[in-house]
């Protein structure tokens, strides 16, 4: 079985809603412009848009990988799919910055970057744009049970921003720009100050 190039696609965070995930210096630097993505990047055991299926043991190891590149600050990807498994540079937009396991899906936190694709990334962003997110990996595929099952081989390689994800509700919302930087604790202080005061 040869190994070929694997692309799915992802929208991140249905219906416009996801939780707060920023850090407290996430929020300061969402104060000074930088725009910050969360939500579902892959998902375990279900079949997706493209008609495929990756397993959990398969995406726990490849997560378990990516950790790594994500730790070394190289976890970055493309706006819009090339069609090579190489991560081109001049083209890069964004760099994922935390993974974690939520039930089946695999979620994420992405960090736009000041690249020119990263401009544009914000641009779309910006203007309201529902963007989708994408993995690309290289590995092989088999037919089991009338599903497209991705096999043991499958190496992931990045996270690309793109049009149409693969998986239903899956769209990337961006984090609000008027977040309080300040702690719940911080707030709650203010407030009983303010109440004390009048």
């Amino acid at each position: 079985m040869s190994k070929s190039l694997i692309r799915e696609f992802y929208a991140l965070c249905e219906g416009g809603f996801c939780p707060d995930l920023l850090t407290e210096q996430e929020k300061l630097e969402i104060k000074a412009g930088t725009v910050y993505l969360t939500g579902v990047m892959q998902r375990a055991d279900a079949k997706n848009g493209n008609g495929r299926v990756y397993s959990r043991k398969i995406l726990e190891r490849e997560v378990e990988n990516y950790q790594r590149i994500i730790n070394e600050n190289r976890a970055v990807g493309e706006l819009d799919h090339p069609d090579d498994s190489v991560v081109n540079l001049k083209n890069v937009s964004h760099i994922v910055t935390k993974m974690w396991w939520d039930g089946s899906d695999v979620m994420g936190k992405v960090k736009v970057l000041s690249t020119p694709s990263g401009e544009i990334l914000k641009s779309l962003v910006r203007d309201g744009v529902k963007l989708g997110i994408s993995s690309r990996g290289l590995g092989s595929t088999k037919q089991e049970s009338g599903k497209t099952v991705v096999q043991e081989d499958f190496q992931l390689i990045c996270f690309d921003f793109v049009q149409e994800p693969s998986t239903s509700g899956a769209f990337m919302l961006r984090e609000a720009k008027n977040l309080n930087p300040l702690s719940k604790a911080d707030r709650l202080a203010n407030l009983l100050n303010q109440i004390k005061v009048k």
